[in-house]
């Protein structure tokens, strides 16, 4: 994960206000090249950051703030940012929009994980590292029993998958892919997995209910409905799609 440190610190120049680049709009949202935080001029301006399929823009905490369910200090407090996640890792946070308050303050739109899940609320900007953009999206249909991962938009990965059974379905909604690693479990998980910001149903799971996406010792079993919320792949497609997936891409369920 130091590489992911590396990268939010040295792409710094997103955050830096005084620097604005006219506010192109590519697919429904402010631009990459664009500086989204210096286009806030006036209390109420607000901007779009991420659509979560070609662009999205993610960034890490780098202090305690606390994430409320409007932009505005005095609007009620849902908990706090952290710098790790529950995979024990650098917490990343997906930045939706951004918006300028009363008191001329910057806020951030962001997906906050943890339980409930789909949970999303607003942070002052400088609790956060400058923003990162990445362009992958991850889509898993539990219909359909297969996952496809996308770069700008355009299929460059699928492959049939293994989702939760009855009684411990796998989440509906939007997350996020926030560690990836290799064969930390042994054979039963394959050679590698990545924890998303998606909890199952089980509060009492190892590592906290976290849906992983992982390769599998059970091969027969993919596609299918066997699994505690996790989402498995045969070994084979686990070692393509962690070739092409960096951390902090979006992952749709649906």
């Amino acid at each position: 994960m130091s590489v992911l440190v590396a990268v939010l610190v040295v792409l710094a120049g997103e955050a830096q206000p005084g620097s604005a680049t006219p506010a192109l709009l590519e697919d429904g949202v402010v631009a990459p090249k664009a500086k989204p935080l210096a286009l806030l001029q006036q209390p109420g301006d607000e901007v779009r950051l991420s659509n979560e399929t070609t662009i999205t823009r993610i960034a890490a905490s780098i202090k305690a703030t606390p994430i409320r369910v409007q932009p505005s200090g005095g609007a009620r407090r849902m908990t706090l940012t952290r710098f790790v996640s529950a995979s024990k890792t650098i917490a990343i946070y997906g930045v939706l929009r951004a918006r300028m308050d009363d008191a001329r303050r910057k806020w951030l739109q962001i997906r906050v994980p943890g339980r409930p899940n789909g949970r999303m609320g607003w942070a002052l900007s400088t609790a956060f590292t400058p923003m990162v953009v990445v362009r992958t999206q991850l889509v898993v249909d539990r219909g359909a029993l297969r996952a496809a991962l996308y770069r700008s938009g355009r299929q460059i990965w699928s492959a049939r998958v293994a989702v939760g059974k009855a009684g411990t379905r796998t989440p509906r909604g939007h997350y996020f892919i926030d560690r990836g690693e290799g064969a930390i479990f042994g054979p039963v998980y394959g050679p590698n997995i990545f924890f998303t910001t998606a909890y199952s149903s089980l509060p009492d799971w190892p590592g906290g209910g976290i849906v992983g996406i992982h390769g599998t010792n059970q091969p027969g079993l993919v596609p299918g409905r066997p699994s505690h919320g996790c989402i498995r792949l045969r070994n084979s497609d686990i070692k393509r799609l962690a070739r092409l997936m960096p951390v902090g891409t979006p992952l749709l369920i649906r």
